[in-house]
């Protein structure tokens, strides 16, 4: 124990950390338990707690153990009063956030997040409230971290300071206390990529799940979020309102209901007609141009065969190059700007417009159904948040005890996740569901079972042969569905989220940005086609128009079914920082800090310069200004 002994002060932190978080986790529990005992398998939240408790605390101890570690007694002795209040302040910052927790969660629903960094910059406005509002936690909480400081700073020397060890040991233990500051603060040893706030995902309630982290934890990951966000100003600036005008224009809506939400507007059926149920099967990486009835290589029999069935959309285009991308559109909508994806921003966890939502405040049944594992890329987080009531993801696979066909590196093969959605809606008997359904199969390294498809390439692992497993698996869920009672009353899109590696010669790929898209429907007339182009964020506004349901929207997106044909055709395609505004031949292409420049669609692989229409630009611009003051102001929700 004596060679140990240079570990006290670490030791003593993650002792005196986990007191906090656990205490304040143990409160927070019996404040909320009433409602926190309605989800199954409640007492997970505290040993979920924990392993994110050690995750910040392990992130947080890597400076000083490696101090500890490699400096000299000499030196150490000299930097006692530097571990005192190195430690002192994170326990500090660890017991005041809990401490806020509280009145946050009654004021939120949620731990403190990205909404508790945007008020520290109006302290005025923020203390006032709390001086009005708040005054008995903030009398509480003052006078406990008071007594905390005081305690702290005269025992701190007893617990913090460094004490002189020998090398010898020290270099011994390294491996091992290396190996274990890593294991905990990446979480897991066994998942492939490090455990995040979508881990903590156990039941419905978000609320519920939020106590399995603790605050510290949120707030920081927030915090990092940010960098995330982008500064649009890079690209140009406009008033507020004149970039409304502008987006609105290029809407297919002229009455908008209310100032706060610029672009809230109500939504109509199409006509009289039931509620149907709406399932988005969203696939991974298919571009058109491995779809034949797009003309690209002949790897989709299936989605062919279908097409006769629905509503193909022959002029689609993605929005991006990445899957929280697609799913930013498929289910919000969302105006796409060149910051990071909404389904992975802090400050869209929450409160966000997504037809979940919409469809959840009908009585739907609201879900997520995934192979893989739906912390990726926040997934789990951003879809418990907004509107959807189940997540069925790679965990619920493993433990239904039922054999399924294949499972690869990315998690159960899509044919496995057609049956696994056809047993979940039949399941639900004559209630109503929306659902959103996304693939795995068709990604590196592109692993499917044997014997399914007859091979494209010879070598089997390939993009070709998993895009023609990928419709395998399309044609399977649709031979599934049809033999249930719920398919004649059930609106069906089969839409790409993206294409495969996005390159080209071009400032933007055009190309690589066209997708399929197709609509089964008891509304829609089979075998037809849409040819007038149309953008991915166009889909969720048309489906809201098909399924029957009145309601409001703030998607700015159009109900293609009811545009007029003169209308002209208008996408937005983002690659990397390079924003792409496109209306029919004319593309408008901005960057950071750059004058925009406009070309002539030639073709998908030929833009040719054109003079710059000022006006055109305007409203490029416009959108990308628009989509951060929505995301910012919290302007993209339901009233």
């Amino acid at each position: 124990m004596k060679n140990l002994r240079y570990l006290k002060p670490l030791l003593s932190f993650f002792l005196i950390g986990l007191i906090i978080t656990t205490l304040s986790r143990l409160f927070l529990f019996f404040i909320f338990k009433e409602r926190v005992t309605e989800a199954d398998n409640y007492l997970q939240l505290f040993g979920i707690g924990l392993r994110f408790d050690l995750i910040i605390l392990c992130y947080l101890a890597i400076i000083p153990f490696a101090l500890l570690t490699f400096l000299p007694s000499s030196v150490l002795d000299r930097m006692k009063k530097f571990f005192n209040i190195y430690f002192i302040f994170f326990l500090f910052l660890l017991l005041l956030m809990e401490l806020a927790t509280l009145d946050f969660i009654n004021q939120y629903d949620t731990r403190p997040n990205r909404l508790f960094l945007d008020y520290l910059i109006y302290p005025k406005e923020v203390l006032g409230t709390l001086i009005k509002s708040y005054l008995p936690s903030l009398i509480i909480t003052t006078i406990l971290l008071g007594i905390a400081l005081f305690f702290a700073f005269k025992n701190g020397k007893k617990v913090f300071y460094p004490v002189a060890n020998n090398y010898l040991p020290k270099l011994v233990l390294l491996p091992f206390m290396a190996f274990l500051l890593f294991f905990g603060a990446r979480g897991s040893l066994t998942s492939k990529r490090p455990i995040n706030a979508s881990n903590a995902i156990f039941c419905s309630d978000q609320m519920t799940n939020s106590l399995g982290l603790n605050s510290l934890y949120t707030v920081a990951f927030a915090a990092y979020s940010l960098k995330n966000e982008g500064d649009v100003k890079k690209y140009g600036k406009m008033d507020e309102l004149e970039a409304y005008t502008r987006v609105k224009k290029y809407m297919d809506v002229t009455e908008f209901i209310n100032n706060e939400i610029p672009l809230l507007h109500k939504v109509q059926p199409d006509s009289v007609q039931p509620k149907y149920n709406v399932v988005i099967f969203l696939q991974e990486s298919l571009g058109a141009e491995y779809v034949g009835i797009l003309n690209g290589l002949p790897l989709t029999p299936e989605l062919d065969k279908l097409s006769k069935e629905g509503l193909l959309f022959t002029n689609l285009y993605c929005t991006g190059t990445r899957s929280v991308r697609g799913i930013e559109q498929v289910v919000s909508g969302f105006l796409p700007n060149p910051s990071e994806s909404v389904v992975k921003l802090g400050g869209s966890q929450q409160g966000f417009f997504t037809l979940a939502e919409v469809f959840g405040k009908q009585n739907y049944d609201t879900s997520f159904i995934y192979g893989g594992m739906a912390n990726f890329d926040n997934m789990a987080s951003f879809f418990n948040g907004n509107g959807f009531k189940n997540i069925i993801d790679e965990t619920d696979f493993d433990s239904d005890g039922k054999k399924y066909a294949f499972k690869g590196t990315w998690g159960y093969s899509d044919e496995d996740l057609a049956t696994k959605a056809n047993e979940y809606f039949k399941s639900l008997g004559d209630k109503s569901f929306f659902s959103l359904m996304f693939s795995t199969s068709n990604h590196e390294p592109f692993e499917f079972p044997d014997g399914r498809i007859e091979l494209y390439d010879k070598q089997k692992n390939t993009v070709n042969n998993a895009m023609k497993y990928a419709d395998f698996s399309i044609g399977k869920f649709f031979d599934l569905a049809k033999k249930e009672a719920y398919y004649k009353n059930t609106i069906f899109i089969v839409i790409a989220d993206h294409n495969t590696r996005t390159y080209g010669k071009n400032l933007v790929p055009v190309n690589k940005f066209h997708i399929p898209g197709l609509i089964i429907a008891p509304n829609v007339k089979p075998g037809t086609t849409y040819d007038n182009l149309a953008s991915q964020m166009d889909i969720p506004s048309t489906v809201l128009a098909l399924s029957g349901i009145t309601t409001n929207s703030t998607m700015p997106g159009r109900n293609l079914m009811k545009l007029p044909k003169e209308t002209k055709g208008r996408t937005i395609m983002l690659f990397h920082e390079t924003y792409a505004f496109r209306v029919e031949d004319d593309i408008i292409i901005m960057n950071p800090n750059a004058k925009p420049l406009q070309f002539k669609v030639k073709s998908d692989t030929e833009l040719v310069p054109a003079t710059l229409d000022e006006e055109l630009a305007k409203d490029a611009l416009a959108h990308i200004i628009a989509s951060s003051n929505l995301y910012k102001n919290r302007a993209y929700r339901l009233e």
